[in-house]
């Protein structure tokens, strides 16, 4: 019957605006959420018992379907925290709940995603928001890289966890020799002074070493006759000699450098003669020799290079020498750049990698299953994930100093509230109609 009919297709139009009210109303109360995406609501009629003929009609109503528009940007707000995190463009962070790390995380069906958090740390150290999510990542090697990593699993993924109280040592593994040595000492006739200079450098434990340096003009021939040859000799401090020995046990590397004197290279590095310790690579003009604490590299210059060491009449010049390297220092700062790398500072101007934090990114965001705390895990509609390189392939850059708003525009909101309302009243409407009918045609019976 047509009548009754009616009356459950406006049941089912108070349903469905029931339903839209409902998801406008979960977005005007999350328009300052940061990283909320807003809810959508479709109708879709519903046709039932519709004869060919066209004489026949019952109404079927309308259904209501919601949907989460997750691939929705917002827009990004600048914050003054380095840990507030967000995405440039399309992405997620992968992050796990505290409680799964309290348990002991192990199982990569743990990972739920999300597209901004505020991080800071706990107690224990883990790099957490105020809801719970902590932020995963891959962890660095000791020299700073990170490792080779499965990109379609999270295997390799693990809690970020800071020791606000750690101390970090920088080993010092290059120096590079800005020297001049003076021409007019390698001549015949000359004196030979021996030229000697000392460069500071940090060892493996963030110890005070030195390392010397003695150069030693090679003057032979008649007098006024240049060599332009010295001799050099490298000595580390951090090797104590045995005095029960006649060898030189902190003598680590004996060269003869030789020097151009024709146009232009004169003065330039011309040739490094190898007495003992490692050998010069004239590519890179880098002397390797190995001391207490391990290889070092030392720049010497590459042949007809004006870097590097040189032998021009002037005097004796060791003041333009540069290491890397620094002693002990403090954990001071924690920052995040747009590669995703996670670096600590510490109070001796050293940077360390700790972390990468890759972004995780799925074929179809919109099939992720949302969850509380604006975070999502995988669905068969969201399609496999994939762990990006912040920036590289289709997803933007981790930004740091930044959250990102609300998709909600609670302009529109309120219009699409209006319109329920009037919706949901019409539809009331017809059901009292229908309802005055059926009590005529009960009247007609009486």
């Amino acid at each position: 019957m047509s009548i009754s009919s009616a009356l459950s297709a406006g049941v089912s139009g108070l349903s469905a605006n029931s339903t839209r009210l409902a998801n406008i109303s979960d977005n005007i109360a999350n328009s300052s959420t940061y990283g909320y995406k807003r809810v959508d609501t479709s109708f879709e009629s519903m046709v039932i018992n519709q004869g060919r003929g066209g004489g026949l009609y019952t109404a079927g109503g309308v259904r209501a379907s919601t949907f989460r528009d997750v691939d929705q940007r917002g827009n990004l707000v600048t914050t003054s925290h380095p840990l507030d995190i967000a995405i440039t463009g399309r992405g997620m962070l992968p992050v796990v709940s505290a409680a799964a790390v309290q348990s002991g995380y192990s199982t990569p069906r743990d990972l739920t995603m999300t597209t901004t958090g505020s991080f800071r740390t706990d107690d224990e150290g883990y790099l957490r928001t105020t809801s719970g999510l902590v932020l995963m990542g891959w962890p660095a090697n000791a020299d700073g890289t990170i490792p080779a990593q499965p990109r379609d699993s999270a295997t390799g993924l693990r809690p970020i966890r800071i020791d606000g109280s750690q101390t970090a040592a920088d080993p010092t593994t290059r120096i590079t020799l800005g020297v001049n040595l003076p021409a007019n000492d390698a001549i015949g006739g000359a004196t030979g002074d021996v030229r000697e200079m000392e460069v500071e450098y940090f060892g493996n434990l963030g110890n005070s070493e030195k390392m010397t340096f003695s150069f030693t003009p090679d003057v032979y021939g008649a007098a006024g006759a240049r060599s332009n040859s010295w001799t050099m000799e490298v000595r580390d401090s951090a090797i104590i000699d045995d005095p029960a020995t006649a060898a030189d046990e902190s003598l680590i590397g004996t060269y003869t450098l030789e020097f151009d004197d024709s146009q232009p290279t004169g003065g330039r590095l011309a040739n490094v003669t190898t007495i003992s310790g490692g050998a010069y690579d004239a590519a890179t003009g880098m002397l390797t020799v190995t001391g207490a604490n391990g290889p070092m590299s030392i720049d010497l210059g590459r042949y007809g290079a004006s870097q590097g060491i040189t032998q021009l009449s002037s005097a004796f010049s060791p003041a333009n020498v540069t290491k890397n390297g620094s002693p002990v220092g403090s954990l001071t700062a924690l920052a995040i750049d747009e590669n995703g790398y996670l670096r600590a500072t510490y109070d001796t101007g050293f940077t360390r990698t700790l972390y990468q934090v890759p972004v995780v990114d799925v074929p179809n965001p919109n099939g992720l299953i949302a969850m509380d705390n604006q975070t999502y895990k995988i669905s068969p509609n969201s399609g496999a994930f994939y762990l990006w390189d912040s920036g590289d392939g289709p997803t933007g850059a981790i930004a740091g100093y930044a959250r990102e708003a609300s998709t909600t525009d609670v302009a529109a909101e309120l219009t699409d509230l209006i319109q329920t309302q009037r919706a949901y009243t019409s539809n009331a409407k017809v059901i009292q109609t229908v309802d005055e009918m059926l009590q005529e045609t009960t009247n007609l019976k009486r």
